[in-house]
């Protein structure tokens, strides 16, 4: 038996450089020493996938404005604003750019901002902020509470910008993503950094270097500087072992036995947290998967955003009667035949007309306006209270039949009396 003692005994993969060891790195993330930025989180792939599906889904959405006045509800299509909001910022960012950017900053930094450029009433553009540009002042008045932005030391009024806030409880500011899950986040982040490492390092195993006798400093540095070159991933992989010295290999630590099972259920977990299916971001979503998306998802951050786009965009005098709205109408469409057959029950039902479903379907109307009333033969029309026969090619009015109809208590019976 050979008795070695501590001295004796150089891990294979010891390097000199002050490289902090890996273990020691996702100790520090399970223990929230580092704060993670957002540019770390955008380093991980389910983190990205969540973020890139939603921001996708809400700029396919179109934006309408509409006005509610004595009852009646009335599509404003001419407003500048729409332009904005819906086809080009008139910044260098697209409309679609602007709400991903927007988005991006709501989930993982203090909220979305963007500043209202206006000429008097009038919105001339819209211009994306990055949130990390800017700064709040806030007053300490916890009832009456007011706040200043600064961007690059220039003050601005909270009405200047289109803000939208994630769990704020001032109005001014977000609680995000990476605030409320700094220690799964953390986890995922150096699990990659772990992987990082084991690439770099080629893949070879650690492990321990055994002497029959005591080495030298000269030769314990030479081993080092060898092994060194062999974690390296670079060209030279090979180390020559003197007489007498042989590689232990180190067994896994819990930690690396378990990285490929956690990866895994980590990823559930942050698709937990923006509410995506893990099986959108995979691919093979079922149907139920995609109504739950847009049901806990989307439709939440949808009436958000309305009451932002309400709140800033809308003047004073428009508040009370005016609002913005998504056009939901392509997340619940579903498939054709789906589509068709609720088309179909609208229609024999009476609640549709044919040019309300060529409507919902992007279709030029036909300018029919009948409505079936029974027996696949009566139409009548709501707009001159006239009801036609096909069959016997009569047309009478509403107030014709009226009148020609007997009154109550007259008839045979009595023309008897």
């Amino acid at each position: 038996m050979r008795l070695f003692k501590r001295n004796q005994e150089i891990r294979a993969d010891t390097e000199t450089t002050g490289e902090t060891n890996v273990s020691a790195v996702l100790l520090q993330a399970l223990l929230g020493k580092k704060k993670l930025t957002k540019e770390d989180a955008l380093s991980i792939p389910t983190v990205v996938s969540s973020i890139d599906i939603i921001a996708r889904t809400i700029a396919s959405l179109h934006i309408k404005l509409y006005r509610q006045q004595e009852g009646k509800v009335t599509e404003i299509r001419d407003d500048r604003r729409l332009f904005l909001l819906n086809k080009d910022t008139l910044d260098t960012l697209t409309a679609k750019q602007f709400w991903k950017a927007i988005l991006e900053d709501y989930y993982l930094d203090k909220g979305g901002y963007a500043y209202l450029n206006r000429s008097l009433n009038e919105l001339a553009s819209i211009h994306y902020v990055d949130a990390c540009k800017i700064s709040i002042q806030r007053n300490e008045n916890p009832i009456f509470k007011d706040y200043d932005l600064y961007v690059h030391d220039k003050r601005y009024k909270p009405y200047e910008f289109l803000k939208l806030l994630r769990k704020t409880k001032n109005g001014s500011d977000s609680v995000s993503i990476l605030e409320e899950n700094a220690l799964m986040l953390g986890v995922l982040y150096h699990e990659l950094i772990y992987e990082k490492n084991m690439v770099q390092k080629g893949g070879n195993k650690r492990g321990f270097l055994n002497a029959q006798r005591k080495l030298s400093r000269e030769a314990i540095e030479e081993l080092k500087e060898a092994y060194k070159k062999l974690y390296s991933n670079n060209s030279e992989n090979v180390v020559v072992l003197n007489d007498g010295i042989k590689f232990q290999e180190a067994s896994n630590t819990s930690v690396e036995m378990q990285l490929n099972e956690n990866k895994e259920t980590n990823a559930n977990e942050v698709s937990k947290i923006f509410k995506v299916p893990i099986s959108i971001i995979k691919g093979n979503a079922s149907k139920t998967d995609v109504d739950n998306f847009i049901k806990f998802c989307i439709m939440p951050l949808i009436n958000e955003i309305e009451c932002s786009l309400d709140r800033d965009l809308l003047l004073e005098s428009e508040k009370a009667d005016c609002y913005f709205a998504f056009d939901t109408k392509e997340l619940t469409r579903g498939n054709l035949k789906e589509r068709y057959e609720a088309y179909q029950i609208g229609l024999q039902n009476n609640f549709l007309q044919a040019d309300e479903v060529r409507d919902k379907e992007d279709l030029e109307p036909l300018g029919i306006e009948w409505v079936k009333l029974g027996l696949d033969c009566v139409l009548y029309n709501p707009r001159t209270k006239e009801i036609y026969t096909p069959n016997t090619n009569q047309a009478v009015s509403i107030e014709d039949l009226k009148q020609s109809m007997p009154k109550h208590g007259e008839g045979e019976g009595g023309d008897e009396q």
